[in-house]
């Protein structure tokens, strides 16, 4: 008998609607979270899918071009690299081009060359060109063609995007804390005046706190669950609608929006409960009437 009281006593009408309150403003505040770590892997996504060309001397043989790539492979700033041979070179030309060039020039007039992706951090011009000073050091080596103006626009445009995004973040997080706080706030104001009953028969202040902080504790636990829940569902939905927005809506940022969620639904609700009962325990009985 002793729990199903005091589990109405918890779990009842204004937990629910509470909790529904919260839940919202966590799921915005979720989603927001979710965008700014997903821009950040959208934009390594973009960066390490900008390649630029090497093109080789017709008087480097094979087995050296292998062995170059090789080399390339073990630095540190090269993600991968493709090598097409001057016969592939010509294939894929004649294939976009709907016609043999070979056969109206009499020779083939593509080089073999190599196409390399940069890790994201390097995918700058500035370490573009001191790659490019390296890699030229090899006599073989022709020319090192990259769109200078296509890479300043992604950096320029992901830069603003992630300031956007911060920005963004911020007001909502703000914004999160006052409507999560009105929210806590009407619900102990109705229990004003039993406050201060307790407080008349003796009661500390710590005894009338604790089921105040306990119940929203709660509060914040379940709206976390279930605005989670609705993130994780979106993202599985949007997995599955486009499958290589995996490689950008990713487990790991999945956890993160998660731990965000609960900690700030946790947070939020144990602080914004301490520092309203706190105001009405200093309160006088004669103000309770006039707020």
């Amino acid at each position: 008998m002793g729990k199903d009281k005091k589990s109405i006593a918890i779990f009842d009408m204004q937990f629910l609607t509470a909790s529904i309150s919260t839940t919202l403003v966590l799921l915005l505040l979720g989603m927001v979270v979710f965008f700014v770590l997903t821009a950040h892997n959208l934009s390594i996504y973009v960066k390490e899918n900008i390649n630029f060309t090497i093109l080789i001397s017709d008087d480097m043989k094979e087995k050296d071009i292998l062995s170059m790539q090789k080399d390339l492979d073990t630095k540190p700033y090269i993600k991968s690299t493709k090598y097409i041979s001057k016969k592939q070179a010509l294939l894929e030309e004649t294939e976009a081009l709907g016609t043999d060039p070979q056969e109206f020039l009499g020779y083939n007039p593509f080089t073999a060359s190599l196409e390399v992706r940069l890790i994201s951090d390097y995918a700058n011009n500035d370490s573009i060109a001191k790659i490019e000073r390296e890699i030229k050091t090899n006599k073989y080596v022709q020319d090192v063609l990259y769109q200078r103006d296509l890479i300043d626009a992604v950096n320029e445009n992901v830069r603003n995007i992630s300031i956007a995004l911060l920005v963004l973040a911020g007001a909502l997080s703000f914004i999160s804390f006052m409507l999560i706080n009105n929210t806590i706030r009407l619900t102990i104001y109705a229990k004003r005046f039993l406050i201060h009953t307790m407080k008349l028969v003796g009661a500390s202040w710590s005894f009338i706190r604790w089921p105040f902080i306990t119940r929203n504790f709660w509060i914040g636990i379940f709206s976390a669950l279930i605005a989670s829940g609705i993130l994780w569902g979106l993202a599985f939905w949007l997995i599955n609608y486009e499958a290589e927005l995996s490689t950008i809506i990713t487990t790991q940022v999945m956890i993160l929006v998660s731990i965000s969620v609960f900690t700030f639904g946790i947070l939020i609700t144990w602080l914004c409960a301490y520092l309203s009962i706190n105001k009405y325990l200093r309160m006088k009985a004669s103000s309770l009437y006039y707020i």
